[in-house]
């Protein structure tokens, strides 16, 4: 694990894709996809189910080590329409009554209200400011930043491509943070990503065998 400290808030960035916010006891991820498998199962590839099942695991260990007091989605929460992980998920969240779980809407967010009151989650705009951070599904542009404020969002899926000395190189998931904004990796395992180009003054820290390591 790595500590950051971002526009005065502190933060832990844990190898398991997921950002624990001191201050506000809060657990953030970004991009879960809940049901892509099966998604793409219905249209005929063969994705494992296990996938499902690893997301969930991966989560209790999450809460077990960091007792969230909220947990504060960004964004595509489910892949698409409802399909058997929904009443699955809804499971999981009512198995932690003491948790708030809230979600900051992004693309794929479609389902009804009434599915996400199953859930009892709390749904928040989508531009979510708290204290002095703003927490959102899509990259902001400069101008549409909440005055004050430092943004956190998903979407991008990010990664950075690393290079050796003999040229040999690989693209791993990482946590990226420039000026005016950061970007988690996606918590979802069936998910790929997207390669950032990294400039003068970011940080970015990659995730590899169960380590997040600062490579900016």
């Amino acid at each position: 694990m790595e500590k950051i400290t971002l526009h005065g808030q502190d933060f832990v960035l844990h190898p398991q894709r997921a950002m624990y916010w001191v201050q506000q006891e809060a657990l953030l991820l970004g991009d879960l996809h809940l049901g892509k498998g099966a998604h793409f199962r219905k249209a005929g590839i063969a994705v494992p189910r296990a996938v499902t099942d690893q997301n969930f695991a991966r989560l209790r260990l999450l809460i077990a080590h960091f007792e969230p007091k909220r947990i504060l989605l960004l964004g595509d929460l489910f892949h698409s329409d409802h399909n058997h992980v929904w009443p699955t998920f809804c499971e999981f969240t009512h198995a932690y009554p003491e948790i708030v779980f809230e979600l900051v809407p992004g693309n794929h967010d479609i389902l009804p209200p009434a599915a996400y009151e199953q859930c009892a989650m709390v749904i928040r705009p989508e531009v979510y400011v708290v204290d002095n951070l703003a927490l959102t599904h899509h990259p902001l542009a400069d101008d549409d930043v909440p005055e004050g404020t430092y943004y956190l969002c998903g979407h991008v899926h990010p990664c950075v491509r690393l290079v050796d000395a003999a040229g040999s190189s690989m693209k791993l998931p990482a946590f990226f943070f420039g000026e005016r904004g950061g970007i988690l990796p996606a918590y979802g395992e069936f998910t790929g990503c997207a390669e950032v180009k990294v400039r003068a003054g970011d940080r970015v820290f990659v995730l590899a065998e169960g380590a997040v390591i600062g490579v900016a």
